[in-house]
């Protein structure tokens, strides 16, 4: 078979755009305990409060890192099933969590 009858039998399509394969989230499950830590490693000296352990979906995990940030005052983001706030504000970040029904266990110092 030649090149021209190869390029003759292919279809380009351009209604779509791009095609990607939709993937379903894997959430893991939670046990009901937020893990709280506070990590400097990695981060020239700046402390990180990480969170995880709380069994959310993307956008409900958005939706409390934002919660928590405000409370807190400080930036943060969310990554992969953690959410990350800046700076050491383990005691606000309990009581937010104990409102949002999480039993908390701090992790480490």
């Amino acid at each position: 078979m030649s090149w021209q009858d190869q390029l003759s039998q292919l279809v380009y399509s351009t209604d779509q755009g791009r095609i990607k394969e939709e993937k379903q989230e894997q959430v893991t499950p939670s046990d009901g305990v937020a893990k709280v830590r506070r990590e400097t490693k990695g981060r020239k000296g700046k402390g990180v409060i990480v969170i995880s352990g709380l069994g959310l979906d993307s956008k409900e995990l958005k939706a409390l890192a934002s919660k928590l940030k405000k409370s807190c005052g400080t930036g943060g983001s969310v990554v992969d099933e953690t959410i990350e706030i800046q700076g050491d504000k383990r005691d606000t970040i309990k009581t937010e969590l104990e409102k949002a029904g999480f039993k908390v266990k701090f992790i480490g110092g």
